[in-house]
């Protein structure tokens, strides 16, 4: 500061920003004195030197030991009580687990800075902005591990209210009724370090896979339409649940969050996804009674892959195919369609194969494609909202030179749903607490 002064009162002019950034760091270090005093505890009385250890028998108080805590001030010291079984010779400092420093040198406030900046871009990136915002340096690695630490904490609480929400058969929540409830979901694959992959096959035949399909599910309700008649979803109603898992493990998942935001009371009940065989199987499952759509935009690309093969160098002819074709499908004329696609068949013997599956695809799907139905009873007939999630919260993972282990993605899935869906803050409360969400 005094060299601030100093060159203004020389040259007269006043660097704001320089004055800023060292008045903050000023204050830390102030912070960080007084915060060391805080953290200075004294030694337990005579009645307080024992402990129940995990193994059964006692710890006994030995010395007070410091440790080094990095807090949103800066470094600060921590002096408490450590105690020792002389059984099993676990230590223990009790202090550590009040203040949430447990097996970590940063404190809870600097964890959730890691964690916020971690879970939004790439960790180096979060380095520098923990440097820029905070004046806190920290390695890349420190973002990394703790990011993904707090989301694999996330996700542990998770799939423990899960299991008990299963145990409990779901009882119905409580509240007012809900015009219309949906639940989309969709899968996209994330880029993962070998080890990840063994066994498993690539796309291309004799190819390794290199990849691993992550899946992502949303619930969100649907009150009115617009003077068009056109649906509109309800402002922050939307909460997300992925993971990289089996379909039976996603399926549960999803439908313990369809529960929690109150399928049971919702007047009507719509599931969209792409003709992905999975996710009707998982509709099946969990979601009976429940309008099926398939996103009618995935559908026409069908049949603009479709046209891109059958007139390959003639992009009128493709559009003026693809126009009547998709007249039939946004008319839910299904039958129409099939038939017509199976017609081509005897003129384009080479593409035999392809116009079969294509038909099996709009024949098994043919009631999920009614759309004249679904747009007059107000509902969304695209799965826009989970695309969106999918490039929101999947595509942190699949940024340039990133590749993940299973475990570290579904740590910054669940940190990224978590933070989505308006429940970060709640998670620190449950923290500090020493609660489940």
């Amino acid at each position: 500061m005094q060299l601030v002064f100093s060159e203004r009162g020389r040259t007269g002019r006043l660097d704001l920003e320089a004055i800023e950034m060292a008045l903050r760091s000023a204050m830390h270090q102030t912070g960080a004195a007084v915060l060391a005093e805080l953290l200075k505890f004294d030694p337990p009385g005579p009645e307080q030197r024992q402990l129940p250890c995990a193994c059964g028998h006692t710890a006994h108080y030995v010395e007070l030991r410091s440790k080094a805590v990095r807090t949103a001030l800066g470094e600060a010291e921590c002096l408490r009580p450590y105690f020792l079984c002389d059984r099993c010779h676990r230590g223990q400092f009790p202090v550590d687990v009040e203040l949430d420093v447990e097996n970590t040198e940063f404190s809870p406030g600097v964890r959730r800075m890691l964690a916020t900046v971690g879970q939004q871009a790439a960790f180096d990136q979060g380095r520098q902005q923990m440097e820029l915002l905070a004046g806190l340096s920290v390695t890349t690695k420190a973002v990394e591990r703790t990011s993904e630490a707090i989301g694999a904490d996330i996700e542990m609480r998770q799939q423990r209210e899960l299991e008990q929400a299963l145990q409990l058969n779901l009882p119905i929540p409580l509240g007012p009724r809900i015009p219309v409830l949906y639940v989309e979901m969709d899968g996209t694959g994330v880029p993962v370090v070998r080890k990840e992959t063994e066994g498993r096959a690539g796309k291309q035949d004799g190819e390794p896979a290199h990849t691993r399909g992550a899946k992502l599910g949303c619930v969100f309700t649907q009150t009115t339409v617009d003077e068009e008649g056109d649906p509109q979803r309800d402002e922050g109603s939307t909460t997300y649940v992925g993971a990289i898992e089996t379909a039976e493990e996603f399926g549960r998942r999803l439908y313990a969050e369809a529960w929690r935001r109150g399928w049971g009371r919702a007047e009507k009940k719509v599931v969209l996804g792409d003709g992905a065989e999975w996710i009707w199987n998982q509709a099946d499952l969990h979601f009976t009674g429940a309008t099926q759509i398939v996103d009618l935009y995935h559908a026409r690309e069908h049949l603009w892959e479709l046209a891109r093969q059958l007139y390959p160098q003639d992009v009128p002819a493709q559009r003026r195919w693809v126009m009547v074709k998709q007249n039939k499908l946004d008319n839910g004329q299904i039958e129409e369609l099939v038939a017509s696609l199976h017609s081509l068949e005897s003129s384009h013997p080479g593409l035999t194969k392809t116009l079969q599956t294509e038909a099996n695809y709009f024949e098994g799907n043919k009631e999920r494609m009614r759309y004249p139905q679904f747009r007059k009873q107000g509902f969304f007939v695209g799965s826009g909202v989970i695309e969106a999630g999918c490039k929101t919260i999947i595509g942190r993972l699949k940024q340039s030179g990133m590749f993940w282990t299973v475990r570290g993605a579904n740590a910054i899935i669940a940190l990224r749903c978590c933070q989505l869906n308006g429940k970060f803050e709640d998670y620190w409360e449950a923290r500090r607490a020493g609660v489940s969400l």
